[in-house]
C-alpha cells in the first residue's frame, strides 16, 4: 500500500508540473496577442482614412556660370596708389605740445572759459592738473588738433594710419565731464 501511495504522489507531482507549464504558456500567448490586436486595429483605421496630397518637386533651375575677370582689378595685397598720393601726414618736425603725451581717453574736459572773446577749454590730466587749450592746440597721441571749442565739447581732428601704408583724418570729440 505504501508503494501505491508513492506512485500516486509521483504521478500527481508530474501532472501538477505539466499543468503549471501549460498555464504559463497560455498566459504568455494571451499577453502577446493583445498588443498586436491594438496595432492591427490602428493600421485598419489608418488605411480607411483618405490619403493626403503631396506637392510636386520644384523645378531645378540650370546653373549659370560666371567668369571672374580679376586682371583689371587692384591686388588686395599691394597698397593702393591712392594711399601713396595722399597728402595727409603727421608733421614730424612740429614741436610737440604737453597734452600730446597723454592718450585722448585719459584726458577729461572739466569746463570752458571765454577770455577777451576767445573760447578756452579746460582739460584735466590723469594727475589732476587742469590745462587751458584753445583752437589750434594739439592734444592726444594721434596728432589731434583742436578745431572748435564749445561750452560742452571740444572737437578735434586726428591723423591716424589707414591700414594701407598711408594716413587719414578722423574726427574726435571730448565732452564735458560731470
Amino acid at each position: 500500500m505504501v508503494m501505491q501511495m508513492r506512485q500516486h504522489i509521483f504521478v500527481s507531482t508530474r501532472a501538477a508540473r505539466a499543468c503549471a507549464l501549460a498555464c504559463a504558456a497560455i498566459v504568455a500567448l494571451a499577453g502577446c496577442s493583445s498588443a498586436d490586436g491594438d496595432l492591427q486595429q490602428f493600421i485598419r483605421q489608418t488605411e480607411q482614412q483618405p490619403g493626403g496630397h503631396v506637392e510636386p518637386l520644384p523645378e531645378i533651375k540650370p546653373y549659370e556660370t560666371f567668369v571672374y575677370d580679376d586682371q583689371s582689378l587692384r591686388s588686395p595685397f599691394v597698397p593702393s596708389q591712392e594711399a601713396s598720393f595722399n597728402s595727409v601726414r603727421p608733421d614730424a618736425k612740429r614741436p610737440r605740445e604737453f597734452l600730446e603725451q597723454f592718450s585722448l581717453d585719459t584726458l577729461k574736459m572739466v569746463g570752458s572759459i571765454r577770455i577777451a572773446g576767445t573760447m578756452y577749454g579746460l582739460v584735466q590730466t590723469k594727475d589732476g592738473i587742469v590745462h587751458r587749450v584753445t583752437a589750434g592746440n594739439y592734444m592726444g597721441q594721434n596728432d589731434g588738433r583742436i578745431t572748435d571749442i564749445s561750452p560742452s565739447k571740444i572737437d578735434l581732428t586726428e591723423i591716424v594710419p589707414d591700414g594701407l601704408g598711408g594716413y587719414m583724418k578722423r574726427p574726435a570729440a571730448m565732452g564735458l565731464s560731470q
